[in-house]
């Protein structure tokens, strides 16, 4: 993985809003995770004082970025929040993260919006909706 003190990030993916997220010592794992069930690009990281854990680091998923860290002791619960990937091929992205590991929520079907639309839930205690309009 890359240490990010040496690479520039991408302008293009780092608009708009992003989610940063403390994953209490997980980091890197939940990267590796991501980059199986979700496609995701591993950018690097930067690593913490303390072995094992990580300042920063940078994934790119469906064209933009998130970014995570180990500051916490233990990873933090998650509640009253979900990350939304809206893609036309949702089904297919759906199948994959379940295969990798995570736990469907809400199934992925066509909903009173018209929409089909999803909730799962990965082994970080993360929940991911899937919406295919």
């Amino acid at each position: 993985m890359t240490d990010l003190t040496q690479a520039k990030a991408n302008p293009d993916t780092t608009r708009g809003v992003i989610p940063y997220l403390d994953m209490g010592g997980r980091a890197l794992e939940a990267a590796a995770f991501y980059e199986k069930a979700l496609g995701a690009k591993i950018i690097g990281h930067v690593p913490g004082q303390s072995a094992g854990r990580v300042a920063h680091c940078q994934i790119e998923i469906n064209g933009g970025t998130m970014m995570m860290t180990d500051y916490a002791a233990t990873p933090p619960q998650r509640e009253g929040m979900h990350l939304q990937i809206v893609v036309s091929d949702a089904e297919a992205r759906w199948n994959r993260a379940v295969e990798a590991g995570c736990e469907i929520v809400m199934p992925f079907e066509k909903q009173f919006w018209g929409d089909r639309w999803g909730l799962m839930r990965d082994p970080f205690d993360i929940q991911w909706a899937f919406n295919e309009a």
